[in-house]
């Protein structure tokens, strides 16, 4: 048994260095080691390779699991007692002293719990100097083991963590795992040791394929794992307190006080703290990989309701975090709302989840003017850093940097909005050129609108990555939600057909007649425009789509024009006019252009129809009925084209009122119901 487990043992190599340190010294630096860690992270193998290596230096073992125990100092000296050969009920605490030099191993410590008083103020007292005691459990030592002067001197404490790369790939060696599955292993175990012992297992049993190495594949990995980490949870709510720490990327009190309620949270963060595998950040506690992936997991698997439900109150208090925030308040809340998407697979492959959350934008200064163009440079050429030389001096709040510990900018990103474009800006830049060009031919900008450019994305040692797109987002995406009377949105890419998959899902349309050219390179992207989909449908629409991980965009291979009929000022008052002309004439009104106009969209759905276009002049006159002074203007409209008289001096007639006075009122009320629909237009709904 020995010979298999050492055979099988891999890294712990600083933890098993200072033990031998402890058993070679002449005055050993510690009396007591207290491992502690998440269940199946090796604790219990650790002891037995202690175990060996004590034996091999003349050391006796006495080995104690709590399992086997009553918490109750008879129990435990009892069992000791056994141990060290005296029989039963003939060693007590006057007589450890006679123990001979000896290692005593506690394991599942956490089930001693009743007696962490009595064993660190009595018992381990009464140990001759030349037994060393080695403590395992589930949960960090309590507050006298690190407060007691004491004791901060006598005990080591050690948390003991999954196994490095380089150890997990050895391990599954070991297990015989074939070296081309191991990869995809370690992305699923994250360095686990029961977790790699257990899908190793699982592949012996016939998976061969990469993309077929998931928790999702492997239920019975999945169930065991679970029991591991789930066995000491005492309560529903607790277990509904660490699903919602498993699925947002931080968790704080707040956010626990919308899913479980104000009162029940305080406590509840203050358990999920002193669990083992949680750990304390400047935003809030989060769990060890591995938890957090098999507690979600199982989760969706086992309940999905519950997972969606879940979902959209971590979702609601992160969104609302993000609209009542700014700076990095309103950053971090960004990068928490993105993570939640880390497993829908339009998502997936394109952020690096593990530094998702590890930077941060900021303001660019004089001194970044060179780090940008030198990326530019790099990564695109001199010509391509010319152009961006000409928007840091005609833009230069369009950049934002990206930094991290270091002073250097690990990226920059260049978003543009304009209103216009300048014969300089279109001689200057070949992306503008061609982007201005799709804009007037396809929806060109009224008063007050603007366009989003994303031009330059980069990051220092890696150009367009899912490295480099966590920033970019960060930037980007926050420009388009925050950013009034935006129009369109356009993202320049140097590989438009790699994103592709992740655009269609975000509802952002290939526009190739928009592509450009800069020093011999073909650039491509991605656009929206915002009047078609209004960011208010855009935000509902993502919201569902992210809780449906079997959503499969379909890629646009080609650009169309948008759906929408961007009108200007003039030929939409037309219209208007047109459409009440019309109002009893269907086929007449099936071909008015209000029926492809944003505000007859968002209040119609995407497919409105004659009748909904009825309904809205309705809803726009009756805003005429607010005030007495404006209802003789809805008069007018009434009499004239929702129930019309046979001609106008009818109308005049029937309202009692001189022509001339009667048609003012006529005009005015058009206007009027002109001017609240353009209004919607423009604005949308909640202007």
């Amino acid at each position: 048994m020995a010979r298999a487990r050492l055979h099988s043992f891999v890294g712990r190599a600083a933890e098993l260095e200072l033990f031998r340190q402890a058993l070679e010294a002449d005055e050993a630096p510690f009396s007591v080691l207290y491992l502690f860690g998440p269940g199946g992270v090796g604790k219990t193998t650790l002891l037995h390779a202690y175990a060996q290596i004590a034996v091999e230096s003349g050391r006796r073992i006495f080995h104690l699991d709590a399992r086997d125990l009553d918490p109750s100092p008879q129990s435990f000296l009892l069992a000791l007692s056994a141990q060290t050969g005296g029989g039963e009920g003939h060693l007590s605490l006057e007589r450890l002293t006679a123990l001979p030099p000896a290692v005593l191993l506690l394991d599942t410590y956490e089930r001693l719990a009743p007696l962490d008083d009595w064993l660190r103020e009595r018992f381990l007292p009464a140990l001759p100097a030349h037994v060393l005691v080695i403590i395992a459990g589930r949960n960090p030592p309590t507050e006298p083991w690190r407060t007691d002067p004491a004791w901060r001197g006598l005990a080591r404490i050690v948390s003991l963590r999954n196994l490095r790369p380089e150890e997990s790939r050895q391990l599954l060696t070991t297990l015989g795992v074939p070296q081309p599955l191991q990869e995809a292993v370690l992305d699923v175990a994250y360095g686990h040791p029961l977790a790699l012992v257990l899908l190793a297992d699982w592949l012996a049993l016939g998976a061969t394929r990469a993309e077929e190495i998931s928790l999702e594949h492997a239920p019975d990995v999945l169930h065991l794992l679970v029991e591991r980490f789930m066995q000491d949870v005492p309560t529903p709510h607790h277990r509904q307190a660490l699903e919602a720490c498993a699925l947002a990327r931080v968790t704080t009190e707040a956010l626990l006080a919308e899913v479980l309620g104000e009162e029940a949270a305080p406590g509840l963060f203050a358990w999920l703290r002193r669990l083992s595998f949680i750990e304390t950040g400047p935003a809030g506690i989060f769990p060890h990989d591995l938890v957090r992936e098999i507690v979600e997991t199982d989760l969706r698997w086992r309940n999905p309701e519950a997972w969606r439900q879940l979902y959209r109150q971590v979702q609601r208090h992160l969104n609302h975090r993000f609209w009542n925030s700014s700076g990095l308040a309103r950053q971090q809340a960004f990068s928490d709302l993105i993570f939640l998407q880390r497993h829908h697979p339009a998502m997936k492959p394109f952020y690096d989840w593990r530094t998702l959350g590890g930077v941060y934008q900021d303001a660019i200064t004089p001194q970044d003017h060179p780090h940008i163009l030198a990326m530019v440079a790099q990564h695109e050429g001199p010509q391509s850093a010319r152009i961006a030389a000409y928007w840091l001096q005609r833009q230069p709040q369009a950049f934002v940097v990206f930094r991290g510990p270091e002073p250097q900018p690990l990226g920059f990103a260049a978003n543009l909005l304009l209103e216009t474009v300048t014969p300089e800006d279109e001689q200057a830049d070949p992306a503008v050129r061609a982007i201005w060009a799709y804009v007037r031919r396809y929806g060109p900008l009224r008063p007050g609108e603007r366009i989003q450019i994303a031009r330059f994305w980069m990051g220092r040692e890696v150009y367009q990555t899912p490295l480099t797109h966590n920033m970019v987002t960060l930037n980007t995406v926050i420009t388009w939600l925050t950013t009034p009377n935006l129009a369109w949105t356009f993202c320049c890419m140097a590989d438009p057909a790699a994103w592709e998959s992740v655009f269609a899902y975000i509802n952002f349309r290939r526009v190739a007649e928009a592509d450009f050219e800069v020093g011999g390179r073909r650039y491509g992207g991605f656009a929206h425009d915002w009047r078609a989909e209004p960011l208010s449908v855009w935000r509902e629409e993502m919201a569902e789509r992210q809780l449906d991980l079997d959503f499969r965009p379909e890629p646009v291979g080609q650009s169309a024009p948008p759906p929408l009929l961007v009108l200007s000022q003039p030929e939409f008052a037309d219209a208007v006019r047109q459409a009440l002309r019309d109002y009893h004439r269907p086929e007449a009104l099936a071909r008015n252009p209000l029926l492809r106009s944003r505000v007859l969209r968002e209040s119609a759905g995407p497919n409105p129809g004659p009748e909904d276009l009825q309904s809205l002049l309705r809803d726009a006159a009756a805003t005429l009925t607010a005030t007495p002074k404006d209802e003789k203007f809805y008069r007018a409209l009434d009499l004239t084209f929702f129930r019309p008289a046979p001609t106008q001096e009818a109308a005049a007639e029937r309202l009692g009122l001189p022509f001339n006075t009667y048609r003012y009122h006529l005009n005015k009320g058009i206007a009027r119901v002109t001017d609240w629909l353009w209004h919607r237009e423009l604005y949308g709904p909640d202007a």
